[in-house]
């Protein structure tokens, strides 16, 4: 599988950013720049997202596994890297670092637990909305953002959205997400795979917003069975999308957690 993904930076500890769904690598751009010098990140456009090939379904082991791939022949190459995961990117970090531990030095998940997800109502409406569009009554990108407000009246979500279509070289606009696999399979990137009795025995940091439901405390047995060496954060005023909502606060707390294993 081709996974597309850009590089910030150039000397530091290394770190992989794994985005949400609907999302690119390059999500984590300014929060990538704000790690540096100290931090030499990678993006990664996950499958099916971004600039990285499709599949025919949804499955976080084949997405795990892919990005270990991508991870040894490059970014990896030579050691363990920090891993950061949000929402599904979250999940396809831990499924990585319980099946390839040797490439994980230390792990962030943000604001998703190992096992069924709340949203899924949220993501369906979302989902349907954007295949509602009709792509070819659109001339230029504020079209498909006006034709979304009565869907998705959240400015700033429907940037978010809209940040997955792409104009065309000779005219007429794609979706770079593949939305009808991901509507289909959207009940798979709910759950989570059966890992097994794989631990990952690696420094963990878990983060949650204060606003979102996400993280509840139900989901603790299973993440501290799975991580041990788990630690939680709450950041206040976040909600799902943490990096966004709070970056300051969200740089400031991997700055702390990933340089505590300088």
């Amino acid at each position: 599988m081709s996974l597309h993904s850009t590089e910030v930076g150039d000397a530091g500890a290394r770190v992989v950013f794994l985005h949400g769904l609907f999302g690119q690598g390059r999500n984590f751009t300014q929060v990538a720049k704000a790690l540096l010098p100290d931090f030499c990140s990678l993006l990664v456009d996950l499958p099916d997202h971004g600039r990285s090939g499709w599949t025919h379904r949804a499955d976080y082991v084949a997405m795990a596994d892919a990005v270990a791939d991508h991870l040894r022949t490059g970014f990896a190459r030579d050691a363990p890297v920090h891993v950061v995961g949000h929402s599904m990117g979250g999940k396809v970090a831990m499924v990585l670092a319980l099946r390839h531990p040797d490439l994980v030095e230390r792990l962030v998940v943000v604001d998703i637990a190992p096992g069924e997800s709340a949203g899924a109502s949220e993501f369906e409406h979302l989902l349907d909305s954007l295949g509602r569009l009709d792509l070819a009554a659109i001339r230029r990108r504020d079209d498909a953002d006006t034709a979304l407000a009565d869907d998705v009246d959240d400015d700033r979500v429907r940037g978010f959205l809209l940040q997955n279509l792409r104009s065309e070289p000779g005219g007429g606009w794609r979706w770079q997400a593949n939305l009808s696999m991901l509507r289909r399979d959207l009940p798979t990137i709910g759950g989570f795979p059966d890992v097994g009795e794989a631990v990952f025995d690696h420094p963990v940091l878990w983060m949650a917003g204060e606003r979102s439901s996400y993280v509840t405390p139900e989901h603790a047995p299973a993440m501290r069975r799975l991580f041990p060496r788990t630690t939680q954060v709450t950041i206040k005023g976040a909600g799902h999308w943490v990096h966004s909502e709070q970056p300051e606060a969200f740089v400031g707390a991997l700055r702390v957690f990933l340089g505590a294993g300088r």
